[in-house]
């Protein structure tokens, strides 16, 4: 039997998955964690430019509003990016749409460079908001990608790298804004381009690669350049399982064609699969990750760790990050997804009720701060290694063709605006529970331990329709939504 790495270096998959990848959700992790290191030199350029026109250095409550703007304009690019996933990849395909999206990056990296000479806050603004749709938009279609291209024995391991380099991204953001190699006030415009380089090395490269098989298969009806495109990725082979699959995937989209989003919302055949991903990105996102990632400063600082610390403490965050995200990738098609939910969640939860009564505990003694440090690098870890890595599978798994694109819209816009209110809600958070905030994220974590231990089924190793029957199996109270359904088209 062939080893995962034999089965990756037969063809050119393991290629195109690293090249998907620096172009896609690197970016998203990158501009997550990227922007905290030079939040003290921009909101100095911002008074210094504000200065140079009017003449008078602007009120502090002005300069908080501006930087307020640039941190939160990122998610409402990353909304629009995530909401355009419905039109792009479909008109042009996943290929050229990650190209196209690269040179949106480009383009926003551009703007962000010459801000500076240009001194203009305003061209940061507008950077921000072109990164954030570049980030939203190529994540999707990067985990799109992935999807269409991956066997069913080793789906969840292909899907799963969309999240690494989330993580990858996370880390070199953090690496780059260290002082000693990019973290200086000369160069902090130079820090928030760095992804454009990947950009590029995906424009240059990507053209070489095949088309997802799956879409060529499915959306385009040409069997032979996707069994070509199969050759290429995983070596020679008739894949007929896999073309089967294909062809009962599109024989159910020929009697369901592909749905809007409005259209998605009200089927009830898909009712459990979009609770399902709507309460795990909610619970990811609240489970108290995305605060860590934009306020690690501040929580580190609540916590009693010294602020020349901090930014290495933060370092170590993301290479917990990144090992535990590979480390997953070499779990999840032995354990499955659930084992991986619940049992994340029920750690998550743990190790931030230990963390809250450790803030409370920080003036006890000189060691406080740096339990409390542990514990929340343990909460890293079992998210990693965990929900993160099992939701990219899950999302790709979940939902067939015809709904794939409609749901990816739908989870993304949601995505983006949990993001965006709680980039807005947080500090004010903090300031106001201090530590008792974190018991609201246990709080989160230990009602995604609960949901998926009872309600979500396993799907590793299945297909897609199979999968799809599972979820309809689902019963509350004794019933299904689709009995109910049979019965009010009866009637």
């Amino acid at each position: 039997m062939e080893t995962l790495l034999q089965q990756l270096t037969r063809g050119n998959a393991l290629f195109l998955i690293i090249i998907l990848g620096i172009g896609g959700s690197f970016h998203a992790g990158y501009h997550i964690s990227g922007l905290s290191s030079p939040s003290p030199y921009i909101q100095r350029f911002i008074n210094s430019s504000w200065y140079d026109r009017y003449e008078e250095l602007p009120p502090a409550q002005t300069v908080t509003t501006i930087w307020g703007l640039i941190v939160s304009v990122y998610a409402v690019g990353g909304l629009f990016g995530a909401a355009s996933v419905k039109f792009i990849p479909g008109k042009l395909g996943r290929k050229k749409a990650m190209i196209g999206n690269s040179l949106i990056s480009i383009v926003a990296a551009g703007i962000m460079l010459t801000s500076k000479g240009a001194n203009s806050y305003e061209m940061i603004i507008v950077a921000r908001i072109l990164h954030g749709y570049s980030a939203g938009l190529g994540a999707s279609i990067h985990l799109m990608y992935l999807g269409e291209i991956s066997p069913r024995q080793i789906r969840g391991i292909v899907t799963l790298t969309s999240t690494t380099f989330v993580s990858l991204g996370k880390l070199s953001g953090r690496i780059f804004g260290l002082s000693e190699i990019l973290g200086c006030e000369e160069l902090w415009n130079i820090i928030l381009c760095v992804p454009a380089f990947f950009s590029v090395v995906q424009i240059v490269v990507l053209p070489f690669f095949p088309e997802a098989p799956r879409y060529l298969y499915i959306e385009r009806g040409d069997d032979k350049a996707c069994k070509k495109a199969l050759q290429s990725l995983w070596g020679e082979g008739d894949y007929k399982q896999e073309m089967d699959e294909m062809l009962a995937e599109q024989a159910a989209i020929e009697s369901a064609p592909p749905k809007s989003p409005l259209q998605l919302l009200g089927d009830r055949t898909v009712r459990w699969q979009l609770i399902t991903m709507s309460l795990i990105y909610c619970c990811n996102q609240l489970s108290g990750m995305s605060a860590i990632n934009t306020f690690s400063f501040d929580i580190f600082l609540k916590a009693g760790i010294p602020s020349e610390e901090i930014r290495y403490v933060t370092l170590g965050l993301g290479v917990a990050e990144i090992i535990t995200s590979i480390s997953c990738g070499l779990l999840i098609e032995r354990t499955g997804r659930r084992l991986l939910f619940w049992g994340g969640y029920g750690a998550m939860a743990a190790s931030w009720a230990l963390a809250s009564v450790m803030l409370n505990l920080k003036d006890s003694g000189y060691w406080g701060p740096y339990i409390t440090a542990g514990l929340i690098i343990l909460f890293i870890i079992f998210f990693c290694g965990g929900p993160a890595g099992a939701t990219a599978t899950l999302n790709s798994e979940i939902f067939i063709q015809s709904n794939r694109m409609a749901a990816i819209v739908i989870i993304g816009i949601q995505r983006w605006l949990v993001y965006f209110v709680l980039g807005l809600v947080f500090p004010f958070l903090i300031n106001a529970l201090s530590s008792y905030c974190f018991v609201l994220f246990a709080c989160m974590c230990l009602l995604g331990c609960l949901y998926t231990f009872f309600v979500l089924p396993e799907t590793k190793g299945k297909t897609l329709l199979e999968i799809s029957e599972e979820f309809k199996a689902i019963k509350v109270c004794g019933k299904s939504f689709l009995k109910k359904r049979k019965v009010e088209t009866k009637l």
